[in-house]
């Protein structure tokens, strides 16, 4: 899962940049058409400012999990042992990550679902088709349920052995 995660990085930073790039032109073109009376804005780029927003978080969540780059409240967690923070990372995931992950894909299945058997579309003109970015929503909690289960692994076995504890990936905390 490791490599899935890590190739997801990579591809999300590029959606940033791009991201970026549509939401700078689509300010640009906002007011150059207001002045200049030529309509340089469209719905699909809208869209795509907001689908390329969705993916990044979406997709970005199993990266910022491998990487320990998502936020934590260090205040205590910083003084404890390598075994005390396996333990309650450990708890966390198996409580409240694993948990949320089934919940967002049972919860999120019926819409997804009902939004491609209509091949769902944007209600506006000239919009993005809605059905692929809710599909998305599938393929982000399923990657962060993946990841999940292994950073899971992970906390188990330095619990079990915190002397062999891994290091968390470069980039991470």
């Amino acid at each position: 899962m490791g490599r899935v995660a890590d190739g997801l990085g990579w591809l999300v930073g590029w959606m940033v940049l791009l991201m970026v790039l549509v939401g700078a032109f689509n300010a640009v073109a906002r007011y150059a058409s207001r002045y200049l009376g030529v309509v340089f804005l469209s719905n699909g780029l809208v869209d795509l400012q907001w689908y390329l927003f969705s993916l990044v978080f979406l997709l970005g969540a199993s990266y910022a999990l491998r990487r320990n780059a998502h936020v934590r409240v260090d205040v205590l967690y910083s003084r404890l042992s390598v075994r005390g923070r396996a333990i309650i990372d450990l708890l966390g995931t198996l409580l409240f990550l694993v948990p949320f992950c089934i919940y967002g894909l049972v919860f999120c299945f019926p819409s997804v679902r009902n939004s491609v058997a209509v091949w769902e579309q944007s209600p506006d003109a000239g919009g993005l088709a809605r059905w692929p970015i809710k599909a998305s929503l599938l393929l982000g909690f399923a990657l962060l349920l993946f990841q999940g289960v292994a950073q899971a692994l992970k906390h188990l076995a330095d619990a079990v052995d915190p002397a062999g504890a891994v290091p968390a990936p470069e980039g991470g905390r």
